[in-house]
């Protein structure tokens, strides 16, 4: 049977129920159903029934959802349910502080090595794993077992970094550079730009500041 297409838009939306569960899960919060998910999420009730259709539907007519059920199946479904290897590559001030970040691990996003090109940085460790040199990226992430690479590099470099683990066995790259990177389907990119969200946050501030008779 061909596996169902899901839209980005719905995966887009998965983290974000995740949370909202986690916290609903926390406070004991045994059920709930899509109307109270809807006030509390502000996403209509109708789509959140119809993202979750997407997986099968989770919920009972008459019983809403088991918040912890519900909770478990949707990170399954983001694959949290197993432990991604990540090394990051580029230790300055962003990159050490993603390392840190506890929650990554807690989430089953383990970092187990860092690269750089510094050498004042060689043989130190950023939250409690060590730092290497770059040219010993494509080596390491052969012999061990590397899902995600997180690049935290000026763009002038990322493309070159970013095409030459193409040729490893890595399954995706989480990237920081600021630059879109294309690269073969086998190796998923998700590309976050830090900048875009301050100008969006930015915007939005301008136009709560413009009166209704500036606007005319």
């Amino acid at each position: 049977m061909e596996e169902k297409e899901i839209s980005q838009a719905v995966i887009g939306r998965l983290p974000r129920y995740y949370r909202y569960l986690k916290d609903l899960k926390d406070s004991g919060k045994e059920r709930i159903s899509s109307q109270e998910l809807s006030r509390i999420m502000k996403v209509t009730a109708s789509q959140i029934r119809q993202d979750f259709n997407n997986f099968g539907g989770f919920g009972q007519q008459g019983y809403g959802y088991n918040t912890n059920y519900l909770y478990e199946e949707i990170g399954k479904i983001l694959g949290l349910d197993h432990v991604h290897n990540m090394v990051l590559v580029g230790a300055g001030n962003l990159g050490q502080a993603l390392v840190k970040y506890l929650k990554f691990k807690k989430s089953g996003f383990n970092f187990i090595c860092a690269f750089d090109i510094n050498p004042q940085l060689f043989g130190q460790t950023v939250g409690g794993i060590p730092i290497r040199p770059l040219r010993e990226l494509k080596d390491y992430v052969d012999a061990n077992d590397v899902d995600i690479v997180v690049l935290t590099i000026p763009k002038s470099d990322a493309r070159e970094v970013a095409h030459s683990l193409t040729r490893t066995n890595i399954k995706a790259i989480w990237n920081f550079a600021h630059i879109d990177l294309e690269l073969p389907a086998s190796i998923q990119v998700e590309n976050v730009h830090l900048q875009d969200s301050l100008m969006k946050l930015s915007y939005n501030i301008h136009r709560n500041s413009i009166s209704p008779d500036d606007d005319q």
